[in-house]
């Protein structure tokens, strides 16, 4: 009866397993149908932005992980001073502190002053590693709340905000070429359904079992990869590669006009131009200083002139007949 009772309790346990491993498997093989929508033009990109938003989250794991291994080890030394039990242990230091992020915050298990009064709790090490539950330390519960509120500042508003951050910039990226990402996703797709086999599991056995002959008993060699293998030659292939220079031509004029209209290109090219006006404006400064030191001079000698033109005409040496010549005004 013994032995049957304990048969009974291993099939219930691997019904158990067998359930978990279903379970896990549908959800796996449901998520899948998200790679049918590659084929939409709208949301194929999109399925390009989840599996890059996947990698930003790998990498800001890292940041999390350690603030949280930082907090939950302090947090578990000032509350606890022994405690033998690793699951525990490791709840308190990862699970607990990761359900702070999303406002999971239980006052009464943090603050040793909001304590329930008759919770049966012990400092005996004796009894706290027969089962029983360890009492919370309050020697240093203000600090134990100081902490808390510096964790969920960092994590709720500087780590969550990085994210976002990132989050932003893949998707923008992303976009910016959604069509070119949603025609190599189409071409994947179609690849693929041509070189998969046709029958669905679990009658892809029938299939595979087919291949097995074909290519190792029968000696078949396959066709489906030159479907998809263009070969050209002469004017179709002379044809191909004057579109390819055009587009490459096209492509590189692309470039730079992007080049061009860039802020830090406007602010170089306005650079210059305002250092060509500032030397433009030195030299006409520099020549105006210059007439006015020719119109000075020219005055000097005019006056001078007239000077010794009057001079001469009341000393009498020298007698003509003829006038002195007037000054005869400018025409412009």
């Amino acid at each position: 009866w013994q032995h049957h009772f304990i048969s009974e309790n291993e099939a219930l346990h691997r019904g158990h397993f067998g359930r978990a491993v279903l379970a896990v498997d549908y959800m796996v093989f449901t998520l899948r149908l998200i790679h049918i929508f590659a084929i939409h033009k709208q949301l194929g990109p999109k399925i390009i932005i989840v599996e890059k938003m996947m990698k930003d989250i790998f990498f800001f794991l890292f940041f999390l992980a350690v603030w949280l291994l930082a907090y939950g080890v302090a947090n578990q030394a000032l509350l606890y001073s022994y405690d033998p039990r690793p699951g525990w242990i490791f709840r308190r230091v990862f699970y607990r502190p990761y359900l702070h992020i999303f406002g999971q915050i239980p006052i009464h298990e943090m603050d040793a002053d909001k304590l329930e009064e008759g919770r049966e709790c012990t400092n005996n090490a004796t009894l706290v590693e027969a089962g029983a539950e360890p009492c919370m330390s309050t020697d240093h519960n203000w600090l134990v709340v100081i902490l808390l509120v510096i964790f969920l500042l960092v994590t709720n508003i500087l780590l969550v905000n990085l994210l976002i951050a990132m989050f932003s910039h893949t998707f923008s990226k992303v976009q910016e070429h959604s069509d070119t990402y949603w025609k190599f996703q189409r071409y994947n797709l179609i690849v693929e359904y041509h070189s998969r086999p046709c029958l669905a599991p679990p009658f892809i056995l029938i299939s595979h079992l087919h291949l097995i002959i074909k290519r190792h008993i029968r000696k078949i060699p396959s066709t489906k990869i030159k479907h998809f293998v263009l070969e050209i030659h002469g004017r179709e292939a002379s044809r191909l590669n004057t579109w390819e220079a055009i587009q490459k031509e096209n492509i590189l004029f692309a470039q730079n006009k992007r080049e061009r209209e860039k802020d830090s290109e406007r602010l170089k090219r306005t650079s210059v131009k305002v250092d060509s006006v500032l030397k433009q404006m030195a030299e006409i400064r520099d020549h105006d200083r210059r007439l006015r030191m020719l119109e000075t001079e020219l005055e000097y000698c005019t006056s001078a002139l007239s000077w010794m033109t009057e001079a001469l005409s009341q000393s009498n040496l020298i007698k003509t007949t003829r006038p002195p010549p007037a000054l005869r005004a400018l025409i412009i």
